[in-house]
């Protein structure tokens, strides 16, 4: 069954690099299960793994032409699904090492009408306090709760992305709090 697998499979890729188009459908089609179970034994998140088995074939793909039609197929395409994976995990530490996770439950969402800072002047305190923070929190601060912007707007105007805004405000509220209660307000 091995054999007869590893032969087709051979066949069907020796077709693929001379311009068979329905070998190499018929290829990559019998490969999924195969790749995938190859990806599972080595990371357990299901969506990891449907991300590396992608990764696997857009790699078989460029790589296609590499495959010596002399040499066994399955070892040439396990090699390949091994370093996806590995690719996969060493990128998953190194993102681990720059971010953090945020508890964003108890940030309020902004109200639905949208309040011009200009018509209510803020209180003295709170602006003060304002102005302490970074020029980059504030402007999330101000754009969210003063400006009344959904989150989405907030960040098309202050030319990010949305989770890069709420980072920016979720740490704004944190410090305004500090500054508050520091000064008993």
């Amino acid at each position: 069954m091995h054999e007869e697998r590893e032969g087709r499979w051979r066949a069907w890729m020796i077709a693929a690099q001379d311009g068979d188009t329905a070998s190499y459908e018929k290829l990559l089609h019998e490969l999924l299960p195969h790749v995938r179970f190859l990806v599972r034994r080595r990371l357990f998140d299901p969506n990891a793994v449907e991300d590396v088995v992608q990764n696997v074939f857009i790699s078989v793909h460029r790589a296609r032409q590499t495959y010596r039609a002399e040499r066994p197929f399955s070892p040439w395409l396990s090699a390949i699904a091994r370093n996806a994976s590995v690719d996969f995990m060493r990128e998953r530490q190194r993102r681990g090492r720059r971010e953090s996770s945020l508890e964003l439950d108890g940030v309020p969402e902004p109200s639905v009408e949208a309040v011009n800072p200009r018509e209510h002047e803020l209180d003295p305190g709170l602006r003060s306090a304002l102005e302490r923070l970074s020029p980059a929190q504030r402007e999330a601060v101000e754009l969210i709760h003063l400006a009344g912007l959904s989150v989405a707007e907030a960040a098309d105007r202050a030319g990010g992305s949305e989770s890069a805004l709420k980072v920016r405000a979720h740490r704004g509220y944190r410090a305004l709090r500090g500054i508050l209660e520091e000064k008993g307000e």
